[in-house]
């Protein structure tokens, strides 16, 4: 059997970003981590692509959680990509919005972002 692929990407609450910063945000985030992906780990990057691209979002509520989240991440070898906001409408220039972790398989990313809850 293959093993589940899919991204999760991790967005932040306390911003009071609308819903639709929020999925312009998860977009940026998603072409983020797939670019990545396709450069430095291409079998992965391909096993996620066939696979349908599973995306996962799931909330934190502040910076801190997210930073915590970030480096229990990379602690586990992950790919994670940081997105950080242009300031251009909702929330102050450079503001951390979200982060993706992976494409990687679910027994990497779970015991990371298993307990989050969904957005």
């Amino acid at each position: 059997m293959e093993p589940d692929f899919k991204l999760v990407i991790v967005v932040r609450r306390d911003l009071g970003m609308s819903c639709g910063k929020i999925a312009a945000q998860v977009a940026h985030a998603s072409v983020m981590a797939a670019l990545d992906a396709e450069r430095k780990r291409s079998q992965e990057f391909s096993l996620w692509l066939q696979g349908g691209q599973k995306k996962v979002i799931v909330k934190v509520k502040t910076l801190s959680e997210l930073q915590e989240v970030e480096r229990k991440a990379r602690e586990s070898d992950l790919p994670v990509q940081v997105v950080k906001d242009m300031g251009l409408t909702e929330v102050p220039p450079g503001s951390v919005t979200c982060i993706s972790i992976g494409p990687s398989t679910s027994s990497k990313l779970d015991p990371v972002t298993g307990s989050l809850r969904l957005l």
